[in-house]
């Protein structure tokens, strides 16, 4: 008889953190400032970013322990969406005070290698899109993705995969695709489809104007995509008349929102669970931060 495969709950976890998502929540959303010894420096986004991920670890994992790996945007990650589209994330800030953050890059790393973390960093990939492919490159193991990014939710293909959003009260952290369903009223593999006719403030993706949630919801019922909607007899009135003259933009929109699965990401999860993380303040003490 040919070997049995191993269950989802005989594997250890693979939680993917996605970094810049939980530094950026950590710095502007902690519940108070953390300053150095001597007051001149604020620490608050490498405080929260260890202090967030080692509160996961504890308190939101259904099945510990686990193998970490966080993943961060490359310095060109979005090139090739911007590329195709210069209005894609043009709304986010660059002023010096939305990118205080990005000082505390180096020295996570650092403590994420003195600690035996994994991280993963592609220059032309974004997280996302990093993330999507490893969640497709082990497809026996059980997933989870720690991000407050509704991006993710295409990802949630099957219970195997869920999302733990730490922006949410605890007993609603953990996001699964019968939950996407229940409150979006589309499947997971339709989110794509979804954000085109809606658009996404946070990418600054226009989508259809005039196309609210429950509209798309209703345009999509059953399981319909985007390409199968002029052929569905749904697009009809003013609002099948807007998709109709919107639908390069919606199908542009579909197109920035996929994420990709096939980037060449050199990291391999080898299935060891990876060591326990310190207190935040013990993590900052090894830096020389203090």
């Amino acid at each position: 008889m040919g070997a049995v495969a191993p269950s989802h709950s005989q594997v250890a976890p693979l939680l993917l953190v996605d970094g810049f998502n939980v530094l950026w929540r950590g710095h502007f959303g902690f519940p108070a400032p953390i300053l150095s010894r001597d007051k001149q420096r604020n620490l608050t986004g490498l405080f929260a970013f260890f202090a967030l991920l080692r509160a996961t670890i504890r308190d939101d994992l259904d099945t510990p322990p686990v193998e970490v790996c966080v993943v961060l945007d490359g310095e060109n990650g979005s090139a090739e969406r911007k590329d195709s589209d210069a209005d894609y994330k043009a709304n986010r800030e660059s002023t010096p005070a939305a990118l205080e953050p990005l000082q505390f890059l180096a020295p996570m790393k650092e403590a994420l290698d003195a600690y035996g973390i994994a991280w993963v960093e592609i220059d032309n990939a974004e997280a996302d899109d990093v993330i999507a492919t490893l969640t497709n490159r082990h497809p026996d193991r059980p997933i989870r993705i720690m991000s407050a990014d509704q991006d993710y939710y295409q990802l949630l293909d099957s219970d195997r995969v869920r999302i733990i959003n730490r922006a949410r009260k605890a007993s609603k952290r953990i996001i699964t695709a019968a939950e996407v369903h229940e409150r979006y009223g589309v499947t997971p593999a339709q989110w794509p489809d979804y954000r085109a006719l809606t658009g996404d403030k946070s990418d600054n993706l226009p989508g259809v104007k005039g196309i609210g949630a429950k509209t798309a919801a209703a345009l999509l019922a059953g399981g319909l995509t985007l390409d199968e909607l002029p052929s569905s007899g749904r697009l009809t009135g003013a609002k099948g008349a807007a998709i109709t003259d919107s639908w390069t933009v919606a199908l542009r929109c579909r197109e920035l929102s996929r994420m990709r699965r096939d980037v060449p990401v050199g990291w391999q999860a080898i299935g060891h669970v990876s060591p326990a993380l310190p207190r935040p303040a013990d993590v900052i003490e090894k830096l020389g931060m203090w």
